[in-house]
């Protein structure tokens, strides 16, 4: 493959620097070779952008490529065979990438089929890279049961967290809580004990896979950060009709602990769908804990759980600086938080989520500039997945929220 060079009007590089004006990007294969205003090599294949801005590929860190984002993506899963499903997921990952979302790490399969398309986006660069949890860890009858992840005791968790080693997963994850896709499943509710939760952590730890902990209920969360978690996902302190306060002290323990929260932000309105009401009143003030963990320093990224309604299509993530804005984030806070904090959140920050020598050459260019016009984000230019660029470039309609 040619070297590629992009010229751009501004590039956003993902570690917080300022932006980097009339940049150039070389690209060797899958790799970014330099970054900079140097000169463009010989039989170099130049791509110019101008007016663009140039971002690292975005990074989902919770989304669920086996859910449809139909009005029932449960009975839509149950009603496809496995060929189906992974078709399905592929085709999912496929609009997240279209959108600019370039990694995604996905919570929640059935039968490990997103290890499957891990898989084959090591060779088809249509694909966003895959991280994969297979299929989550519940109790019997408990949130997401359906998937088939039931274990139970100090002993079940350990032996499930093995079973998923042994399959190959990424990262473990585990209902702390109920969950509200689950009839009859209590969001507040913790799903398992502080032991057996210590014994779960601490068999993924030694077998060096980190653990997402979903978790709703404020009991769950303290219970999860106190296991040792790695990340949280959701933390909405939902209480059974409304939205609790943050435990006093709690923040400062995940602060020290070095837990990522990863909220669930990002939706796109659709004309006859409403978001449930239960859900919509609760809204300001789960905006309000987001953004006192926010101002308390908390490590923030956006895991959208795409997939689990029509609101929440697998290209929704580029939403969610909307939402980032309101918890008191600036713009390049908010592109920080999907691109090189999600990176490293996930155990990918040596080789994903920023714009330097030696990263995977995951780049998305859109037309304008997101730190003063958050909006042009939407605007679409050019996505390179591992130095491939998609076929062909996508209008702004396309991924508009």
């Amino acid at each position: 493959m040619p070297i590629t060079v992009l010229r751009a009007g501004r590039l956003f590089d993902g570690t917080g620097a300022p932006p980097i004006d009339n940049p150039v990007v070389v690209i060797d294969d899958q790799k970014i070779l330099s970054v900079g205003a140097g000169a463009v090599p010989d039989s170099a294949a130049v791509v110019d952008l101008p007016g663009a801005t140039l971002l690292p590929g975005l990074i989902d860190t919770h989304v669920h490529l086996a859910f449809d984002a139909s009005p029932d993506p449960v009975a839509a899963l149950a009603d496809r065979d496995a060929a189906q499903t992974f078709a399905a997921m592929c085709a999912a990952a496929r609009r997240a990438a279209r959108a600019g979302v370039t990694t995604v790490r996905d919570l929640g399969d059935v039968d490990y089929l997103a290890l499957g398309v891990r898989a084959a986006a090591r060779t088809d660069r249509t694909l966003p890279e895959v991280l994969a949890a297979g299929v989550p860890v519940t109790t019997p009858g408990g949130h997401c049961h359906f998937l088939g992840g039931a274990a139970s005791g100090v002993h079940g968790v350990r032996a499930a967290v093995r079973d998923r080693h042994e399959r190959g997963v990424d990262v473990i994850k585990v209902m702390a809580s109920g969950g509200n896709l689950t009839p009859g499943s209590r969001p507040e509710a913790p799903q398992y004990s502080i032991e057996e939760l210590h014994a779960l952590v601490d068999e993924a730890h030694r077998l060096g896979l980190p653990v997402a902990a979903h978790a709703h209920g404020a009991a769950a969360i303290i219970d999860a950060v106190a296991s040792g978690v790695d990340t949280l996902e959701h933390a909405s302190f939902m209480t059974a009709d409304s939205v609790d306060d943050i435990p006093h002290g709690l923040l400062d323990e995940i602060i020290r602990r070095g837990v990522t929260l990863s909220l669930t932000l990002g939706l796109r309105p659709i004309e006859g769908f409403a978001m449930p009401p239960a859900m919509a009143s609760r809204r300001p003030k789960l905006t309000a804990n987001a953004a006192a963990m926010h101002a308390a320093g908390a490590r923030i990224v956006v895991g959208t759980d795409a997939g689990i309604a029509p609101i929440k299509p697998h290209d929704v993530l580029p939403t969610a600086l909307a939402h980032l804005a309101q918890l008191g984030m600036t713009p390049g806070e908010a592109l920080h938080a999907i691109t090189g904090r999600a990176a490293e959140a996930i155990g990918l920050g040596d080789r994903k989520g920023k714009i330097l020598p030696g990263y995977d050459a995951d780049i998305l260019a859109v037309n304008g500039d997101p730190l003063h016009d958050p909006a042009a984000i939407h605007r679409i230019a050019a996505v390179y997945l591992r130095g491939a660029a998609l076929a062909t470039p996508f209008a702004a309609s396309a991924v508009q929220p």
